[in-house]
């Protein structure tokens, strides 16, 4: 089945480019945004990885740690970790779990079990679907989660965007408008009576009768 948004996110131990982790330990009392690879020595992952390394200290803001994933061993990765910062300048600073069993990629459906057991002699077009990114909650629960497909590199302006908004959403029961980014208005939920969004947020606006936006809350 599907691991779809709210889900308990499936933990796990693995070996890690910084050493044995257990996922949900790792995760500890904040965010964590886990990024998946198909094969190292890739292209568009080559690119994805130093952009998110040199990112990190704004997810490091917003209490969300950084972890990839790919099926590959991790003595690739460490040596893959050398053409990134040739490439990108960035130090690939935050952990890269090795998945040559398999196991977090089907975890995390992005193989099917009838995949087998082994990285060995897999090619990137045999994991293709090893291309998600999941954010999870300090509740450890799947909050977001975007597939790409192997030539698109991912945007992680917008994957920060989103962030920001499941953070604030999770804090003040508000939704966030397409296109939304930080400091613009703010749409209360349903579940937030028109007395009890006064209290809250003093002045708001009904745009509709279910469409209610007000300044975001600091």
């Amino acid at each position: 089945m599907a691991l779809r948004i709210n889900d308990i996110a499936p933990d796990f131990t693995a070996d890690t480019t910084e050493g044995e982790i257990n996922f949900h330990d790792w995760i500890g009392d904040g965010y964590a945004v886990m990024f998946s690879h198909p094969k190292d020595f890739t292209p568009v992952c080559t690119t994805e990885l130093g952009m998110m390394a040199g990112m990190a200290p704004e997810f490091a803001k917003r209490n969300a740690k950084i972890i990839g994933i790919s099926v590959d061993p991790v003595e690739d990765h460490n040596r893959w970790k050398a053409d990134i910062t040739t490439y990108t300048g960035n130090n690939v600073s935050y952990p890269m779990i090795g998945d040559t069993d398999l196991k977090v990629a089907k975890l995390y459906d992005m193989l099917p079990a009838a995949a087998g057991d082994s990285s060995e002699g897999r090619t990137p077009a045999d994991n293709a679907t090893v291309r998600t990114v999941f954010v999870i909650g300090p509740d450890k629960k799947v909050k977001l989660s975007l597939t790409y497909p192997m030539t698109t590199g991912r945007n992680f302006d917008e994957i920060l965007r989103a962030l920001d908004s499941i953070q604030l959403t999770a804090k003040h029961q508000v939704a966030t408008p397409a296109n939304w980014n930080q400091g613009e208005d703010v749409i209360i939920t349903a579940a937030v009576s028109n007395e009890d969004a006064k209290a809250r947020f003093g002045d708001y606006e009904a745009k509709l009768p279910y469409l209610r936006t007000t300044k975001m809350p600091t």
